[in-house]
Formats: structure tokens, C-alpha cells, sequence
């Protein structure tokens, strides 16, 4: 795979905060790999996830390098699609779906709203939205938890973006639904050939599909790793700590189950 951005020396501190979010990262991320970055809340993992978007607020200061060899610095929304946390909160409550899903290809694109109305159609069917036609008329608030975060995830790649960071994109939905998320982001980025930035606390759930797993902890990236061989043969006790939390680490059974 090639080399998509290169971290070194990253730190990143918010207004106000005394200690860095982020402090001196390395870290690789390769074209077209499903990279999962784990750790507790307050480990970094998003500030990591906004820092490589170019979403963190204002007055967040910023050292290190972040390199993109291919020469180009992505832009969020075309380049990079944003999968956040809740979609109750990332999408328009008073915008229909059609309008939400349409506007990145309208916006990154320059499609005419008649075709990019189109496109977002077949984007909800990709998503396996049920009623897609019916479903581009509603507004968020007649959809369940998990069909929104189908659409946030097909407002994210309406303008054909390389790569895609979800970040904490299947935390607020259960234990089914989150399986269900998961394999739809696996089967999605396999089909296009997309890089995948998987943010999640969830050791267990990113094992079952990442390529690669990058552990962070109080700010610092403290392991990181080929899936199957941080998880054999993890270097770390904060790593050890993480995998004996969980059972079933390397046959989930919804995943699985969804999945087939």
C-alpha cells in the first residue's frame, strides 16, 4: 500500500486545557487500508480523527508535521467524508434527507440539484436504507438511530471521497446495530477501494475487521500494529488490559452473522 499522510511529532492543545489532547504522535496511514484507532474517552482518538479532517475548533494549537505525499492536502467533505459520533446532532433537523445527502455532491461536485437529488438516492440504496424514495422526503427525526447514521454515512461519501473517518460512528447504537454499521463500512470501502479511519473504545469490534490497530492512551499512541499480531501478541499492558476486557475477540459473532 501506498503512503497516504505521514504524522510525526504531532501535539495538538486545546484553548483553556492545560494538559495537549495530543501529544508527539507518529503514526502512518497507508492508501486503501481500514486503520482503527482505539483507546478510552479523553485518549486522543478524535483529536486525532479532527486533526487529520482539519476540523478542530478554534484556537487549537497545533505542532508536528502532517504530510500528504501524493502533494495534495485533502479537504474535508470532498477528499475526506466525516462520519460523526451522533447523527442526531451532524444532521439538519429541519432539511430533509434528499437535501442532506445531495448537498456535499452539489456543493465538492458541481452537480445540478436534479442530478445530485439522483445520486443521493442510489447513495441511500448503497447504504441499504429501506424505501430509499419514500425515506428522501423525511426529515431526521422520523428515521431510528441506526437508519440516520446509514444516512450521515451516505451524506459522507456523496462527493466520491478517498478516504472516510468514522469517528465514534457506532457508540450511541446497540450491540446489533453497531454490527450491522460496521459491516456496511467494511463492505462500502472494499467496494470503492477507500481508506478507512475507524475511531472507536471498542477493541472487540475493531478486530473484526481492521487491517491495522493504533492504540492511544492519555494522549499518546502507545502500540500500534498488523490487527492479528497487536492482538496475539500484544506489547503493552495498557494493550493486555484492552483485550482482556473483552471476550470473543477474533470471532464476533454478530459481525459475523450480519455479515453472511
Amino acid at each position: 500500500m501506498s503512503l497516504l499522510c505521514e504524522i510525526r511529532s504531532l501535539s495538538v492543545t486545546y484553548r483553556g486545557q492545560p494538559m495537549p489532547a495530543l501529544r508527539d504522535v507518529d503514526l502512518d496511514i497507508h492508501s486503501g487500508e481500514r486503520l482503527a484507532v482505539i483507546g478510552e474517552s479523553g485518549s486522543g482518538k478524535s483529536t486525532l480523527a479532527r486533526t487529520i479532517a482539519g476540523l478542530l475548533p478554534p484556537g487549537a494549537a497545533v505542532t508536528g508535521e502532517m504530510r500528504w505525499p501524493g502533494g495534495h492536502t485533502p479537504v474535508a467533505g470532498r477528499d475526506l467524508g466525516f462520519v460523526f459520533q451522533d447523527p442526531s446532532s451532524s444532521l439538519n433537523p429541519v432539511l430533509t434527507i434528499g437535501e442532506q445527502v445531495a448537498e456535499g455532491a452539489r456543493r465538492h461536485l458541481g452537480l445540478s440539484w436534479k442530478t445530485a437529488y439522483s445520486q443521493a438516492l442510489d447513495m441511500l440504496e448503497r447504504v441499504h436504507i429501506p424505501e430509499p424514495e419514500k425515506t428522501l422526503k423525511a426529515f431526521p427525526h422520523q428515521l431510528s438511530g441506526g437508519q440516520r447514521q446509514r444516512v450521515a454515512i451516505a451524506a459522507a461519501l456523496a462527493a466520491k471521497p478517498g478516504t472516510l473517518i468514522a469517528d465514534e460512528a457506532t457508540s450511541a447504537l446497540d450491540m446489533v446495530v453497531q454490527a450491522e454499521i460496521v459491516s456496511l463500512l467494511d463492505e462500502l470501502v472494499r467496494e470503492a477501494g477507500m481508506t478507512l479511519l475507524f475511531i472507536t473504545h471498542d477493541i472487540a469490534l475493531a478486530s473484526g475487521f481492521a487491517d491495522r490497530v493504533a492504540i492511544f492512551k492519555d494522549g499518546r499512541l502507545v502500540e500500534t500494529g498488523p490487527t492479528a499480531t497487536v492482538m496475539a501478541m500484544p506489547q503493552e499492558a495498557y494493550t493486555k488490559a484492552l483485550i482482556a476486557s473483552h471476550r470473543d475477540l477474533f470471532t464476533p459473532p454478530l459481525i459475523r452473522e450480519v455479515a453472511s
